[in-house]
């Protein structure tokens, strides 16, 4: 399936990616609370070691696991009226 620019998805297709944008906003911020969570103990009980490491990692990749700008997303919803 090919991937389609923002500006080529109709009302409807903007709208939902609107949603699932936000969606995928509150999963990323409980997950990286989590894995916030997990350092934190993993640094009370041991030390800094490697295994600390690993949950950064995924922090770095959720923090970074955006298909498009929000920003972008939010200007156009409100150039068409959307919103």
């Amino acid at each position: 399936m090919e991937q389609k620019t923002l500006s080529e998805l109709t009302d409807r297709e903007l709208l939902l990616e609107a949603k699932k944008r936000k969606l995928a906003v509150i999963t990323n911020a409980i997950l990286i609370g989590f894995l916030a969570g997990v350092i934190f103990y993993s640094v009370m009980k041991n030390s800094l070691g490697f295994l600390t490491l690993i949950p950064l990692f995924f922090i770095y990749k959720l923090a970074n696991n955006s298909k498009y700008n929000s920003q972008e997303v939010e200007n156009l919803l409100k150039e068409r009226g959307l919103k």
